[in-house]
């Protein structure tokens, strides 16, 4: 079975053995995967990890936010494959609509980068599927009691085999499925490389419908909308948000 599923958890016992075992987990469910460079690792998290003053989640929560996370996924990937990477990463699986997926964004937009990571980890379904000493773990492997088959396999969809590093995908593989309510096919990839003919995001456009100042004169107030690709989402947000105008919407045109 490619999608893994069996859960790392931390004990009050654990060894040394198994605190390094929880931290490697970890650092490959939350980062995508990657090579981690010694300089790259949180060291000092580490230490409170293995000394107790710091549980699985608030390493989860420190590996999210760090710079290692914030620079391959939020500065450098198109905003959907950020929140379905978000998605995947913290809470093992697929997003299951647009409204959550829109909804997330927002948080990203109105509130910022921790405010969207501490979403997940302090959702209610992070603490019942993972509490305080589970690393969290791919669920698509299984079918859940309540959810539609067209999330398990949104799910199954997100993982491409043990070799592939979620940041060599910059662009969204869910967005036409999530937008559209459609299934996708829940074949895996065993190597790298993607597993379907998605569309890529960036060769979509999106209209962001803002309101507030505009870039040519701060003092003016009022509803713009502005017609963007998606390979120029994330810095035309950037943009946005520092005029200090507030984004209403997102929608794929």
């Amino acid at each position: 079975m490619a999608v893994i599923n069996a859960p790392f958890e931390l004990w009050s016992g654990s060894s040394a053995d198994d605190k390094a075992a929880v931290i490697r987990a970890v650092y490959n469910q939350v980062l995508g995967n990657p090579y981690v460079m010694e300089s790259e690792r949180l060291v000092s998290a580490e230490s409170q990890l293995c000394n107790g003053t710091l549980s699985v989640r608030e390493f989860v929560r420190a590996v999210a936010k760090s710079d290692f996370y914030r620079s391959r996924y939020f500065e450098s990937c198109a905003p959907y494959r950020f929140v379905e990477l978000n998605f995947k990463h913290l809470l093992g699986r697929a997003p299951e609509d647009q409204a959550e997926l829109s909804g997330h964004i927002q948080t990203c937009i109105n509130a910022g980068y921790d405010a969207e990571i501490d979403s997940y980890i302090d959702s209610q379904e992070y603490s019942e599927k993972f509490g305080e000493n589970i690393v969290p773990y791919y669920i698509g492997s299984k079918t859940e009691v309540g959810k539609k088959q067209l999330n398990y396999n949104r799910t199954l969809s997100l993982f491409k085999g043990y070799a592939e590093v979620d940041s060599a995908t910059k662009s969204s593989v869910l967005v036409d499925s999530v937008a559209g309510n459609s299934s996708v096919s829940a074949a895996i990839s065993q190597s790298s490389g993607r597993i379907a003919a998605y569309k890529d995001a960036t060769e979509k456009t999106f209209k962001i419908l803002v309101k507030g100042s505009k870039f040519d004169s701060p003092r003016r107030v009022s509803t713009t909308e502005y017609l963007v690709p998606g390979s120029r989402m994330t810095p035309q947000i950037q943009r946005i948000n520092r005029t200090g105008a507030r984004i209403v919407s997102i929608t794929e045109v």
